[in-house]
């Protein structure tokens, strides 16, 4: 991912985490280069893609606005969640615990002495492979993440630790599948793929996980605040 859109995407992020706590403005370009180690250029070019969206709005002299409502903008992702939970399952391909790097502490608001998960796996429906997902969640939140929950449904764990979900923001790009791809998902080298980032996001504001992911059977809907009724009918 390129930096103009990590900001942009790590801005939008935060936004949804302020809640009705939303400040006016954001913090002058010069401060926000120097908390993400970016040119001013490189700001400037992320807020353009943020003011394009309509999440804020820059005026020249007074600063960066952000748009009142923003959080409730139906805002594009990838999801597989038109899938019941018998559907689907999971096949662990690795699981430790490391310090986070700068990206990282950015997305959970951690410090460098902090430790956060990283795992990846397979995700099936019906059967068939279709995901590559790498992943990362804060220690500190889920001290007990094991191999039977990464082989579940993350989402059920949040909620078993009495956590309650809000919005996903997913970021999305199409490419080929590259050849060590192919071979974890069983299928050929340079087929056509959906490059995915995503942001988990609690009604407290904090992201619980952070994804990346290659899918081969994709579809598009929206961010939406999460729906329990949607994951009743999941359960059935």
């Amino acid at each position: 991912m390129k930096k103009k859109e990590f900001i942009a995407q790590d801005l939008l992020s935060k936004m949804y985490q302020y809640g009705e706590k939303l400040p006016e403005k954001l913090p002058p370009e010069r401060q926000l280069a120097e908390e993400y180690g970016v040119s001013r250029f490189t700001i400037r070019k992320a807020l353009e893609k943020l003011a394009a969206i309509g999440a804020v709005h820059m005026v020249q002299g007074a600063g960066i606005f952000i748009n009142p409502g923003v959080g409730n903008n139906p805002l594009v992702y990838n999801s597989i969640t038109e899938k019941k939970f018998n559907q689907i399952s999971f096949r662990l391909i690795n699981l430790h615990k490391r310090r986070p790097d700068n990206e990282e502490q950015q997305i959970f608001n951690l410090t460098a002495d902090d430790f956060i998960w990283a795992f990846s796996r397979l995700r099936y429906i019906d059967n068939r492979k279709v995901q590559i997902e790498n992943s990362r969640m804060p220690v500190s939140a889920f001290p007990d993440l094991s191999q039977k929950v990464i082989e579940s449904s993350i989402q059920q764990y949040i909620l078993s630790k009495g956590y309650r979900l809000s919005h996903a923001l997913t970021h999305y790009q199409a490419i080929n599948i590259n050849k060590e791809q192919a071979e974890l998902l069983g299928c050929k080298k340079g087929i056509a793929a959906m490059h995915i980032l995503n942001r988990g996001i609690l009604q407290d504001g904090r992201v619980y996980t952070f994804s990346d992911i290659v899918d081969i059977d994709y579809s598009c809907t929206y961010v939406i605040p999460f729906n329990q009724d949607n994951l009743k009918f999941r359960q059935r």
